[in-house]
């Protein structure tokens, strides 16, 4: 990093460092090495790869999504959908106007067949009617964005009170009525797994209808979500990524000054965990926030300022792991695209909390099926929450049994063959990480997202911009999406290019 010529008031231009190389921190870079006024930037990441939360892994003879799985909203106004495009990433189908211009309200498609634990199918008839109800209810959730208050604090609450009126009115016997719950609990779960949660009951109601949904039928990557970072990796110049590099502490507000530029002084210092320091003007800090909350004591120095630390600690930030499996041969139809499972004695209006050893499973919304490799066969299950992160203590030898005796016991088949291999993503004990994406937590609202990505100094006195935040936490109305990160990390670049190269013509979002 050293410095030449001259410009503004860093000679050589001002010194950039990017802390993470998720796709908010390479968004971030993309934009800022395109300009002159930028020439020295470097992206620091903790980890041997770059992507962050887009983490693809060659796995069972194909590509395998343990990270970001869909790109959700795939339409004109999603940079990433965009961006994918632009490299030749996606199909026909991904492309077509058609698959545009879907509005699917942000709701998963309904399963292809649904298992009970008692070993039956549950019609889908039934499934669909619970389905019609649970959504409507959700897009009901959306309404409060404006009124004066709400009738609970949770979306969680909201939805049980509402779902206890409609019981009042079924007049099936009670076994159809038992069911009905049940499938209902199983649209509970997968609505965790949708908001990376725990439990609705943690989900704020006010601000739930600010997440924006955008149209288009979700799409997947067919060579991998991955090849997307690798396309912006390969944009940057050569040796802008520095990997195993985990920053220690961020010290700003300072005037630091380093042998290797006599004379100058900068705000901020860098330290890393090997104890490098990067001495600079401008840090872009993207890291997830589960890391943040975890390191909120220790990352920043001068501690943050109270009420942003305060808005880190209240905004929600959950787990949502998933579990693929591999079989021989499938024992699901070949047209089956999503298999639900449903526990017949559980219900979302009794909170029975077994023991998180003796009931994780219970979690498991089901399986998704994923194209076929060739001969090879997966299916990719998904839980949320306490249980997903009770799974990480697991072996992988004690997942791959539980599931197949789960799985026995819903098909009915207590001679199924059990998987060849299992892998799972550990979301929650990665640590740089510490689970899987934010969302707006009773006790928060957008506000505090807002507040997250406010640059220090906050009064914008002295020295401007010397830390910068990004990351899908940050977007109020696009948090937990790939397009909100990569969406902050344009926003913070171009904060920086407002100050250093206003006469320059910024580039536009792709959108």
């Amino acid at each position: 990093m050293e410095a030449t010529g001259s410009v503004g008031k860093a000679p050589g231009g001002p010194r950039v460092l990017v802390v993470g190389g998720g796709i908010a921190g390479l968004g971030a870079a993309q934009r800022l090495c395109g300009h002159s006024a930028f020439p020295h930037l470097r992206v620091l990441e903790a980890t041997a790869r770059a992507g962050g939360r887009i983490r693809s892994e060659r796995s069972f003879g194909g590509v395998v999504e343990v990270g970001a799985h869909w790109i959700h909203g795939p339409s004109r106004g999603n940079p990433v959908f965009q961006l994918a495009a632009e490299y030749g990433l996606l199909g026909e189908k991904e492309l077509s106007e058609e698959n545009q211009l879907v509005e699917t309200g942000g709701h998963v498609g309904l399963p292809s067949v649904s298992y009970a634990s008692s070993g039956a199918r549950v019609s889908l008839q039934l499934v669909a009617e619970m389905a019609t109800l649970f959504y409507g209810l959700i897009d009901q959730t959306r309404e409060f964005l404006h009124a004066a208050e709400t009738p609970v604090p949770s979306v969680g609450e909201y939805l049980k009170k509402e779902i206890g009126q409609h019981v009042t009115g079924w007049t099936e016997d009670e076994e159809t009525r038992k069911l009905k719950l049940a499938v209902l609990n199983s649209f509970f779960n997968l609505e965790c797994c949708v908001s990376g949660t725990h439990s609705m009951d943690l989900v704020a109601l006010a601000p739930f209808g600010e997440y924006t949904v955008l149209p288009g039928l979700d799409c997947t990557f067919s060579k991998g979500y991955q090849g997307l970072t690798n396309c912006m990796m390969a944009s940057l110049p050569e040796d802008t990524v520095v990997f195993e590099k985990p920053v220690k502490t961020i010290h700003w507000n300072g005037s630091f000054q380093e042998a290797a530029f006599p004379g100058e002084t900068f705000p901020v210092s860098v330290e890393c965990e090997d104890g490098d320091r990067f001495p600079v003007h401008h840090v872009i800090v993207t890291v997830p926030l589960g890391f943040l909350k975890e390191r909120l004591d220790t990352f920043f120095d001068p501690p943050l300022p109270a009420e942003k630390a305060e808005a880190i600690r209240k905004i929600g930030f959950g787990t949502n792991n998933k579990i693929f499996l591999e079989f021989e041969e499938p024992f699901w139809e070949p047209d089956c695209q999503l298999i639900q499972l449903v526990w017949d004695d559980s219900s979302p209006l009794e909170d029975a909390a077994p023991a998180l050893q003796d009931a994780w499973f219970r979690k498991l919304i089901g399986f998704v099926v994923l194209p076929a490799f060739a001969s090879v066969h997966v299916l990719c299950g998904f839980i949320a929450g306490l249980e997903s992160e009770f799974m990480e203590t697991l072996s992988d030898e004690e997942v791959l049994l539980c599931l197949t005796q789960v799985l026995r016991r819903m098909t009915g088949n207590p001679q199924l063959p059990a998987p060849k291999s299992v892998l799972r993503s550990c979301w929650h004990s990665a640590p740089y990480t510490r689970g899987s994406y934010s969302y707006v937590a009773v006790g928060s609202t957008g506000g505090d997202l807002d507040l997250l990505a406010q640059p220090l100094p906050a009064d914008g006195a002295g020295a401007q911009l010397q830390i910068l935040f990004a990351g899908e936490a940050t977007h109020r109305t696009f948090y937990s999406t790939t397009h909100g990160a990569l969406l902050s990390g344009w926003r913070e670049a171009d904060r920086l290019l407002s100050l250093w190269a206003p006469q320059v013509q910024q580039p536009r979002p792709r959108l």
